[in-house]
C-alpha cells in the first residue's frame, strides 16, 4: 500500500522526500512525523489505509531522510513545504495530523493554512517552550539533558546529537527500546512488543539519520526558538492528544495545549504513553477524522 518515495522540490528548490499510502479518492490526512523521523514513520498508519476512506501524505522534514537540509526553519516553515507537495500530488482540502514533535507543525497548518487545512490533530505534541510551566518535568532524562544542552547550544551540544544521530542509524528490531533507554514507560514498552512495531520504528530511525544529524539539531533549534506563528491565530477544529504515562513529551504539555487554543478538544487517556496513545487507538483516530470530514 505504501508507495516507493517520490522526490517534489520545495519552492525555494530544496528537494523533500514524500511517501503517500492509501486511497487516491479518499480524505488527505497529511502527517508530520516526530522528532527524529522520517516519511516512513508513516508505516503506524497504515492499518487505516485499508479502508480507502484516506489519502496519507508525509514528507520527511528538511535535514531528515532525502529531504534537503533547511538551517534555520522554525515551526511555520513546514507550511509552505506542505503547500508544494499538495499542489503537486493534485490534493486540496486536507486535516494535519502530528505526532510527538510532529505536533506543533500540525498546528502551524491549522493556523497558517485555513481553510485549506480543516483541521488539526496533535498526538502527544509538545508546547511551546515558554509556556508558563517547567516544559521538561517528567521527561526521561535524556529527554531532559537534551533540552538543556539545546538551550546553551555549542559544541558539547552538537556532539550529544551526533551521538543519538550515529546510534540510532544503527537502529533495529533488537535494539531500538534499548536505544529509547529512559524514554519509554512500561506501557510503551509493551506497545513495542511486537516485532512489526519495533521494525517499523527502527527502520524510521535509520531513514532519519540517513544523510547525518542535520534534522534532528533543526527540530531542536525550531522548538527552543520562537515558531513562527501564534496558538491565537488557530480557528479551525483541533484535538489534543495527550496520555499521563508519556515520559517523551508529559501530559502537562497536551493540557497546556488544550486549554490555550480556542477550538480545542482534549482526548486525555489516563493509562498511555508516547507510543501507545496512537497504537492502541488508531480506530478512534479514524472515527474522528471521519467525524469532522463528515461535518465540513
Amino acid at each position: 500500500m505504501m508507495v516507493e518515495p517520490q522526490l517534489i522540490q520545495a519552492i525555494d528548490g530544496r528537494r523533500l522526500e514524500v511517501l503517500t499510502m492509501g486511497d487516491e479518492g479518499g480524505e488527505t490526512v497529511v502527517f508530520h512525523h516526530g522528532s527524529p523521523g522520517a516519511s516512513c514513520s508513516l508505516d503506524a498508519l497504515a492499518p487505516l489505509a485499508a479502508s480507502g476512506e484516506f489519502y496519507f501524505v508525509a514528507f520527511s522534514r528538511p535535514g531528515y531522510g532525502a529531504s534537503d537540509r533547511l538551517v534555520g526553519r522554525d515551526v511555520a516553515a513546514v507550511v509552505g513545504d506542505v503547500v508544494v507537495t499538495l499542489d503537486a500530488l493534485g490534493r486540496g482540502q486536507y486535516v494535519s495530523v502530528g505526532w510527538s514533535g510532529g505536533g506543533p507543525h500540525a498546528l502551524a497548518c491549522a493556523a497558517l493554512d485555513a481553510p485549506r487545512c480543516s483541521g488539526a490533530w496533535s498526538l502527544a505534541g509538545v508546547a511551546p517552550v515558554d509556556a508558563d510551566f517547567d516544559w521538561t518535568e517528567g521527561m526521561g532524562p535524556e529527554n531532559v539533558r537534551e533540552f538543556e544542552l539545546a538551550r546553551a547550544g555549542g559544541p558539547e551540544y552538537e556532539a550529544a546529537i551526533a551521538h543519538v544521530a550515529e546510534a540510532f542509524a544503527g537502529a533495529t528490531p533488537e535494539n531500538i527500546i534499548e536505544l529509547f533507554g529512559g524514554l519509554l514507560s512500561e506501557v510503551d514498552q509493551r506497545a513495542m512488543a511486537s516485532f512489526e512495531t519495533r521494525a517499523e520504528m527502527a527502520r524510521a530511525a535509520r531513514q532519519a539519520f540517513a544523510a547525518g544529524a542535520g534534522g534532528y539539531l533543526d527540530d531542536d533549534h525550531a522548538f527552543m526558538s520562537p515558531w513562527g506563528f501564534s496558538l491565537h491565530a488557530i480557528s479551525t477544529p483541533v484535538e489534543v492528544w495527550y496520555g499521563d504515562d508519556d515520559l517523551m513529551v508529559p501530559p502537562t504539555h497536551g493540557a497546556w495545549l488544550a486549554a490555550n487554543i480556542a477550538h480545542a478538544t482534549p482526548r486525555h487517556f489516563v493509562r498511555e504513553g508516547h507510543v501507545s496513545l496512537v497504537t492502541a487507538h488508531l480506530d478512534e483516530l479514524a472515527a474522528s477524522w471521519r467525524a469532522h470530514f463528515a461535518s465540513r
